[in-house]
């Protein structure tokens, strides 16, 4: 069993998905953004802590902190830069399928690519901010730098890009 650090209604609530999207839609997505993302930025070792405290429901401050302030909110805008390209279409037994309203007109892939691009901005303040925190206070977890071999090392850079200063 693997846990997810947060809930399809997280996502609904702080994202521009409707409360009427499947959960079943977005799950994997957050499940994935939680694989590469989260993990790349806590490392493998501090990362399988706090899942198996919350499979064990041990999960206990600072571990509890860290969760709720900063890993939350990084992983719901991650998990919708994840989930956007995908929502329109469903592969099923007869083919790929791309879903369109009567009462609604779909979007191009311009606009798509626009709202991927404004929930990566906020994933990625989201993410600095939780690197910031696991930097200032890397006492409190132990498990954050002693990642060794094959496990990943935190990400501990900031990923922005704002273009060349001259």
């Amino acid at each position: 069993m693997k846990a997810i650090m947060i809930t399809m209604k997280d996502l609904k609530s702080h994202t521009i998905y409707d409360g009427s999207v499947d959960d079943d839609k977005l799950i994997q997505w957050a499940n994935v953004a939680q694989d590469i993302e989260i993990q790349s930025l806590l490392g493998t070792r501090l990362y399988k802590r706090i899942l198996n405290d919350i499979i064990d429901n041990t999960l206990t401050t600072p571990y509890k902190e860290l969760v709720e302030e900063y890993i939350k909110p990084a992983l719901i805008h991650w998990s919708a830069v994840h989930s956007l390209p995908f929502l329109a279409y469903t592969v099923a037994n007869g083919g790929i399928y791309k879903h369109q309203s009567e009462t609604s007109e779909s979007v191009d892939k311009k606009e798509v690519d626009f709202l991927i691009e404004k929930e990566r901005t906020i994933a990625q303040h989201y993410s600095n901010l939780l690197v910031d925190y696991l930097c200032y206070n890397n006492r409190d977890f132990p498990e954050y730098l002693t990642n060794i071999n094959e496990e990943i090392k935190p990400d501990r850079e900031e990923n922005n890009f704002g273009g060349w200063q001259l």
